[in-house]
């Protein structure tokens, strides 16, 4: 087994989540993946997963092994993308879906700037905070948020991005400042209800321990905008992307809480089919919107 074949190998056990998924998506036996495993940690030296019969976690080794791994194999699939993909100017129809929210304040302008840049494409912006099915919707390109479930398509990096608790300094002085996160059931907390997930349940991490607590409050939504508007009347926590909090956290509106706690990822992805992978038009558009975030990451404020 090759050093990059070991690379994929790890990070596709660690996207799916326990061997017996990892052997259903390589057409293999679990003992064959376990075996497979075992001779990576024996060349290695080190054990990078710790495994019981229902689940599997990562070592201290395990986490530089997969990030070390990520950041390998997206260099390796960056310089097979420059190679391979055609250099001809991008023509014809680009299909985006995103986020409402982000939409509008983020992809938007990198898709005027996209459009300026390359007169020959066609963009159309399609803004949703319901999930979609690439192949059943017609979209080329989908921006998302964090972990993506669906291990067919094929998912690029644009921008790093994190969940951050907040409440305004009234809130605060008036309940109270959360110490742990147990703590939360004892505020009033604003619950965003979108696509499937957990309604109120928030996910922490503080190093090799997972804790999950059940907020509410008297105020939830589906839309974002509304659930900050609220958080900067004085309504209480919320937990959101940093790129719709940094301005009112520098602003000194909003403060943040738990900052020493872990929230789960929200890095933002350009998803796309397998089949679109030398696409010049979706390789130069999210070669695009990288230069794009890349130019907010850079500078002195990431995000407005």
């Amino acid at each position: 087994m090759s050093p990059i074949s070991e690379l994929a190998f790890f990070t596709l056990l660690m996207r799916v989540g326990s061997l017996a998924a990892a052997a259903r998506e390589m057409n293999l036996t679990p003992p064959a993946v376990s075996k497979r495993l075992n001779l990576l940690e024996s060349r290695l030296g080190v054990r990078l997963l710790n495994r019981t019969t229902r689940s599997i976690s990562l070592t201290a080794e395990g986490e530089l092994y997969l990030m070390s791994a990520q950041r390998i194999l997206d260099e390796i699939n960056e310089m097979e993308r420059q190679v391979s993909s055609s250099r001809a100017e991008p023509k014809g129809l680009l299909r985006v879906n995103a986020p409402l929210g982000f939409g509008r304040t983020h992809v938007g302008p990198a898709i005027s700037s996209f459009a300026k840049r390359y007169r020959d494409i066609e963009v159309q912006l399609h803004l949703t905070d319901r999930p979609i099915n690439l192949p059943d919707d017609a979209i080329d390109v989908a921006i998302r948020f964090g972990e993506l479930p669906d291990s067919r398509l094929i998912a690029r990096k644009i921008a790093t991005n994190r969940r951050r608790l907040c409440a305004t300094p009234a809130y605060l002085e008036a309940f109270g400042y959360p110490e742990k996160p147990k703590d939360l059931a004892q505020h009033s907390c604003i619950v965003l209800r979108q696509n499937d997930a957990a309604f109120g349940s928030w996910r922490f991490n503080r190093g090799k321990l997972t804790e999950t607590v059940k907020v509410g409050g008297s105020l939830s939504t589906n839309d974002g905008e509304v659930a900050l508007k609220w958080a900067l009347d004085s309504h209480g926590i919320l937990m959101r992307a940093e790129w719709n909090l940094a301005g009112h956290l520098r602003s000194g509106r909003l403060v943040e809480v738990l900052s020493d706690y872990e929230t789960p990822s929200a890095d933002i992805y350009a998803v796309y089919l397998e089949r679109l992978n030398l696409s010049a038009k979706v390789s130069f558009f999210i070669e695009h919107l990288r230069e794009f975030f890349r130019s907010k990451s850079d500078s002195s404020e990431a995000w407005p």
